[in-house]
């Protein structure tokens, strides 16, 4: 009988044993596996007077720079074609916005010899062009709607570069865009043109994965060309460049 007692006790602790080591491999074989995301945050990260860079990090100030490059001339054209003064006003704080942002994201990218973009991305111009298709109430709603969209996905990347960047510029820059894309998602919902039934549809049917992410920016150079300002289209004059947020902007 007890031979049998020992017997069992054995095959039980054999059992947790190999329920545990079941557990316990998938969970070390995945994070030891080359590819995963913490192998990804070690290869393409790289070493700066900040702090460790990572491909996300550099990613994120490709980005900045981009939103002002059609975000701010989208502003200036809806403070000459909105039909509301409100329209108006979010066209006011995206362009003031997006120049104290582009003030700074060539700051930190000569800091972190980053090179940056020149010209807005292929859907950023779609989106340009079908603003510039739209005239009187139409083009309220296009605009409010194209740019509100836009930012709610720009604010969830500002998010998650703030939450997990090991670099003290990118961290400050994160900081800076934070507080313009929320400020702008408010006026822009300030316009009572912002479909929010569509926002939700949208976040709700977005069944597919998301596509993978774009290769990293190159990371520091030797020597990048500096970057110029923001220059929307020939139409648009760009106010003089800010340090710092306008105290209190006013509507």
């Amino acid at each position: 009988m007890r031979s049998r007692i020992i017997s069992g006790s054995g095959l039980v602790l054999t059992g947790l044993v190999v329920t545990l080591a079941a557990l316990v491999y998938p969970v070390w074989s995945y994070e030891d596996r080359s590819g995963t995301g913490l192998d990804a945050l070690t290869s393409q990260t790289v070493s700066t007077d900040y702090g460790p860079l990572s491909a996300l990090d550099r990613d994120f100030v490709t980005k900045v720079r981009l939103a002002g490059l059609w975000e701010l001339p989208a502003g200036q054209q809806a403070g000459e074609r909105g039909t509301t003064r409100a329209v108006h006003v979010a066209g006011k704080h995206l362009v003031e916005g997006h120049t104290f942002l582009d003030a700074r994201v060539r700051e930190v990218a000569a800091a972190l010899r980053l090179e940056l973009p020149s010209q807005p991305s292929a859907q950023q111009r779609r989106w340009l062009a079908e603003l510039s298709a739209e005239r009187g109430t139409a083009y309220d709603v296009k605009f409010a709607n194209i740019l509100r969209r836009a930012h709610g996905k720009v604010f969830s990347l500002v998010a998650e570069v703030r939450a997990t960047t090991r670099n003290s510029q990118v961290r400050a820059l994160a900081d800076d865009a934070n507080t313009t894309v929320l400020d702008h998602i408010k006026v822009l919902e300030g316009t009572g043109l912002v479909d929010f039934d569509g926002l939700a549809r949208d976040a709700a049917t977005s069944t597919t994965p998301p596509p993978a992410r774009s290769p990293a920016p190159p990371g520091p150079q030797d020597s990048p060309p500096p970057a110029a300002p923001v220059s929307p289209t020939p139409t648009y004059s760009l106010p003089p460049a800010v340090s710092r947020p306008a105290p209190g902007l006013r509507d």
